[in-house]
């Protein structure tokens, strides 16, 4: 359970909004109705229902971290672990090289510093932060069989303990933002922002916007001012804007932020995620995480990390 709290990663369903709550057409017209829209998005005759249908079954974003299953690409990465005072207490700065040879992957180290308490004697990670940073970027060995198909995956803990269920609860988090997540108690279905009574809590909108030169719809929720605290108890996600393309709907930005805090655990993580194209691939080059989190029984974990992506082909 401490591990789902980190996020955000990572959480990986193929449909952003699968099950969001919005049932039928009725709900899905009732939402609409309650978007803010700007001049510019007003003025292009946006169809506002079938956009938020699209939204609801991306696949784009979670297809862009599998794209980097099947390319070679270089990564600069920096975790970061902090006490309560803000000082470091453990960091790794590293460049690794994934290199794709036929049908299997393989990691590089090129540069590697250590310092703290980032690895246990047996070199095994010592932060859950860590764990869920190599579980998306790092290959031990060589991983084989791969492919950036997504299909509809589910996301399930069933038959999973340990780190492997950490993990995919995470995973849910970091790629599956406002929506109900099956598997975390006291949390999942607090993450639905579009169930009919949780979404009066927040306010939508639809923007233009551009990123990287790439006209864009910026969908953005937050939640409302002035909530009660019985009312924002039922809140998880504070604030998320996401990029869609114009011309593919492809979600080429997202930055969000969650909070929570309960008898159990409490958190408070942001991230942003960043995509570019490379020919017909679409890829995260920059993804940054910010996170507390403390479980009762546990150890609070203050962490920091940033990926950034180049040299994709």
């Amino acid at each position: 359970m401490r591990a789902c709290l980190l996020i955000l990663f990572f959480t990986f369903n193929a449909s952003l909004w699968a099950q969001s709550g919005v049932e039928d057409a009725s709900e899905q017209s009732r939402l609409a109705r309650s978007i803010q829209l700007s001049e510019v998005v007003i003025r292009s005759r946006l169809n506002v229902n079938r956009f938020i249908e699209q939204v609801r079954t991306d696949t784009s974003f979670y297809k862009a971290f599998k794209n980097l299953r099947v390319l070679n690409f270089t990564s600069s990465n920096d975790i970061m672990m902090r006490d309560r005072q803000g000082q470091i207490q453990a960091r790794l700065l590293s460049k690794t090289r994934q290199i794709r040879t036929g049908n299997c992957r393989s990691m590089q180290v090129l540069e590697e510093k250590a310092t703290g308490n980032f690895y246990d004697r047996k070199r095994d990670y010592n932060y859950y932060t860590a764990a869920l940073y190599a579980s998306l970027f790092f290959t031990k060995g060589s991983e084989c069989g791969e492919t950036n198909v997504v299909r509809n995956r589910q996301f399930s803990t069933r038959g999973l303990s340990g780190v492997s269920k950490h993990k995919e609860q995470l995973k849910m988090l970091l790629f599956k933002p406002g929506q109900r997540v099956q598997g975390v108690p006291l949390l999942g279905d607090k993450m639905d922002i579009f169930d009919r009574d949780r979404a009066k809590l927040y306010n939508f909108s639809i923007d233009y916007s551009e990123h990287r030169e790439e006209p864009c719809y910026l969908f953005s929720v937050a939640a409302k001012k002035g909530l009660t605290a019985a009312q924002r108890d039922q809140l998880v996600i504070d604030k998320m804007d996401t990029w869609f393309s114009i011309r593919t709907m492809e979600v080429l930005k997202r930055t969000y932020t969650m909070s929570y805090r309960a008898g159990v655990y409490d958190f408070s993580v942001s991230m942003e995620a960043e995509m570019a194209r490379f020919g017909p691939w679409v890829v995260p080059v920059l993804l940054r995480y910010v996170g507390d989190w403390d479980l009762v029984f546990k150890k609070r974990e203050r962490g920091l990390f940033t990926a950034t992506i180049y040299d994709v082909h």
